[in-house]
């Protein structure tokens, strides 16, 4: 245990976090997500809500503040369906982050960058559709 570190935040993901770059992300996937198959580095974190997960991720890690930063998939080519599972994930950013919405990618352009990403964490949500990719921003100076 660390003092003010979410516990939630095991040695895996602080790590993982630790070593990413400005620019890099990070995806955050329910338990159907094909996550093994599309990870470039895999944490695996069953026993865990995604929305518990990616709310310990933005207690540490800043949003790219220059552009979109935090990505959900479309709906069934809907962009604006929303599930309650993407209004947590909108209200968890906008608590952590309140300039900052979460932007819908479509169909295949959602799975792209999931591979893309630094690293996926594999949660155990039952939730559908509880999938989030995080861009990580910088921390300046004081």
């Amino acid at each position: 245990m660390l003092k003010g570190i979410d516990p939630v935040l095991g040695p895996d993901l602080i790590m993982t976090l630790r070593a990413m770059g400005h620019g890099d992300e990070i995806a955050v996937v329910d338990g159907n997500y094909p996550a093994v198959a599309h990870a470039r580095r895999l944490v695996r974190m069953d026993g865990h809500d995604a929305t518990r997960v990616v709310d310990a991720i933005l207690s540490v890690m800043p949003l790219d503040d220059d552009q979109d930063a935090a990505f959900r998939p479309g709906i069934r080519g809907d962009e604006a369906a929303v599930e309650p599972i993407m209004a947590d994930f909108e209200a968890i950013v906008r608590r952590h982050e309140p300039a900052k919405a979460v932007t819908p990618l479509m169909g295949q352009a959602f799975y792209d960058r999931v591979r893309a990403a630094y690293a996926v964490v594999a949660t155990g949500e039952r939730r559908l559709y509880g999938n989030l990719v995080l861009r990580k921003g910088v921390v300046r100076p004081d």
